[in-house]
């Protein structure tokens, strides 16, 4: 009996897309990106890896399902635009999705490079542009706004986790930068910096650099 067949005996399907989705979300929660398999996430929902192909062709292709997965409500964020209120939609639809990110282990490695064309993804963008095009912006402008919004919120992700991973980042890596600093005294504008260069309040970090590109796309819709 195929994956997607009649169950016997009355025993409920044991594969379907949406719970192979949510079960590898569980296991990149449990263990991380790197020890996500097809081959574990098979054994994980009690079949043999071929079942998941049938979903599937590739593991990028589970990848991209997992990162429409992580979108959920994020479009929804917008709140209420306008010509005078598009800066703080755009900030609260980067904010939305900077926090979809982290609520999952490696979320921005998920992520990153995937191009979904589900309706998670596409409205988060439609949201968007239309906010910026409703304040005056260009097509090309709205565009290419999008693209620096997302690329800032998933790159500022993508090094928030990995400098909370245990082996990456924390204490002992601020520790290795204030004695590669001090030892020498031959960076003093690093060693005048180092209690925000080292600091993990990674918000304010973010908070930082979404608002230099408001102020940048406030330029250009002047």
């Amino acid at each position: 009996m195929s994956a997607q067949s009649s169950p016997a005996r009355g025993r409920p399907a044991r594969l379907n897309q949406a719970r192979t989705v949510r079960t590898a979300l569980d296991l990149l929660n449990e263990s991380g990106l790197d020890a996500l398999t097809m081959r574990r996430l098979a054994d994980a929902m009690g079949v043999q890896a071929g079942a998941l192909y049938r979903y599937f062709a590739t593991k990028q292709d589970l990848l991209t399902a997992m990162a429409e997965h992580m979108l959920g409500g994020v479009a929804g964020a917008t709140g209420p635009a306008g010509d005078g209120d598009w800066s703080e939609a755009v900030a609260r639809l980067a904010r939305a999705l900077r926090t979809a990110l982290l609520a999952h282990r490696d979320g921005a490695r998920v992520y990153a490079g995937t191009h979904s064309t589900g309706p998670h993804t596409l409205g988060f963008a439609d949201g968007l542009i239309g906010v910026l095009r409703a304040a005056g912006f260009s097509d090309g402008e709205a565009a290419r706004a999008l693209y620096a919004v997302s690329h800032f919120t998933v790159g500022h992700t993508l090094e928030e986790q990995a400098a909370l991973r245990t082996e990456a980042g924390g204490p002992a890596s601020a520790e290795a930068m204030h004695e590669a600093v001090g030892e020498t005294g031959s960076y003093p504008h690093l060693a005048a910096t180092l209690p925000v260069l080292t600091s993990t309040d990674f918000t304010a970090h973010f908070e930082f650099g979404l608002g230099l590109l408001l102020d940048g796309l406030r330029t250009v819709r002047r």
